[in-house]
């Protein structure tokens, strides 16, 4: 899958955590800063790869394998954000240093970071980057 799909599913669902009326293109566009018609090409090709569907009220909804990538890309940019700031990197740098790592970090390498960000919630249990 291409980074900017993942952009794309990610985006989607951290939307529909803050949103109670449900996601729409326009949510999209704001949120990555991209204009109503690459937003609208993008969804169709999400749509048509069966990542997501769209709803007579023009919802933008999830599939099962869409939220899967999703949540896999929330994941990895929470953990990597946590661990970054764990080591010292201002907040505003390591959200931003996390959303490119995310995208080419392998599997294994990954799964390191998440058992050193699991030692650092340990340590770090009342931190804000954990509420």
């Amino acid at each position: 899958m291409r980074e900017s799909a993942e952009m794309y599913l990610e985006t989607i669902l951290v939307l529909q955590k803050s949103k109670d009326d449900g996601v729409h293109a326009v949510d999209v566009s704001r949120a990555m800063g991209f204009s109503k018609p690459s937003v609208s090409i993008a969804l169709k090709r999400l749509k048509n790869q069966g990542y997501i569907d769209i709803d007579g009220f023009d919802h933008i909804i999830l599939l099962p394998e869409g939220e899967k990538v999703a949540r896999e890309i929330y994941e990895r940019h929470e953990v990597l954000s946590a661990v970054f700031m764990e080591l010292g990197v201002p907040e505003e740098i390591a959200i931003k240093d996390a959303c490119k790592v995310e995208h080419v970090i392998s599997k294994e390498t990954f799964e390191a970071f998440k058992r050193r960000s699991a030692k650092i919630k340990k340590r770090c249990l009342g931190c804000e980057h954990y509420k």
